[in-house]
Order: C-alpha cells, then structure tokens, then sequence
C-alpha cells in the first residue's frame, strides 16, 4: 500500500511537471517585410507567420489559465492566491501586450504594401 501511495504522488508530481513545461512561451515573429519594396508572398508568409504566432500565444494563455485556476484550488492560503493572481495577470498582460505590439508591426508593413500596391491586392 505504502509503494502504491508513493507511486501516485510520484506520478501526480509528474503530471504537475509536464502541466507546468507544456505552457511554452511562443517566440515572437523578428523583422517583418518591409512593406513599400515587398512582393506578395513575402506579405503573405508574413500573415502567416503572424497568424500562427497568434494561436501559438492563445494555446499559451489558455495553459496559463488551467495551470493558475489548478493552482488556486489547490491553495487555502487568501495571501498565497493573490499573489498567484498577480503572477498570472502579469503573465497574461504582459502575452497580450506583445501580441499587440507583433499585429502592430505587422500592419505598419501591410498598410504600406497596400499604398504600394493599392488596396484591391490583398493579403489573403
């Protein structure tokens, strides 16, 4: 029974581990087309880029929010749940605040493809 006991704990501190390591931080598009010289397809492989980079960070919030939600229903202690509040509103602030800043830049470079090119080419 007691060999039993310590491979359960054993194994739920396993999955707690691989929970935590599955919640992986996308890494940001770099440099962006520049616009006004690009072609086409050098936009269109941006868009791509930015898309996938923008479901890469939702899957990434949405583990954020199971492994926060698993921690504070484990917690009793008011002082040690707030302060898993505050950590993963700063995690999920600062996630959003970068998918911002990518969109952003990625649609510098659209609009003046755009101007480049005029509005009826798309990028879709």
């Amino acid at each position: 029974m007691k060999k039993l006991i310590m491979g359960a704990a054993f194994a739920g501190a396993l999955l707690a581990q691989q929970a935590h390591a599955a919640c992986t931080y996308p890494v940001a598009p770099g440099k962006f087309p520049d616009g006004s010289v690009a072609t086409r397809d050098e936009m269109q492989a941006a868009k791509k880029t930015v898309v996938q980079y923008d479901a890469d960070m939702n899957t990434y919030l949405v583990c954020i929010r199971s492994e926060y939600e698993t921690s504070v229903a484990a917690q009793s202690d008011a002082k040690k749940k707030a302060d898993l509040e505050k950590t993963h509103a700063q995690k999920e602030d600062a996630a959003l605040a970068e998918v911002q800043d990518v969109v952003g830049r990625f649609n510098e470079q659209l609009k003046a493809w755009k101007a480049k090119n005029g509005a009826e080419k798309k990028t879709s």
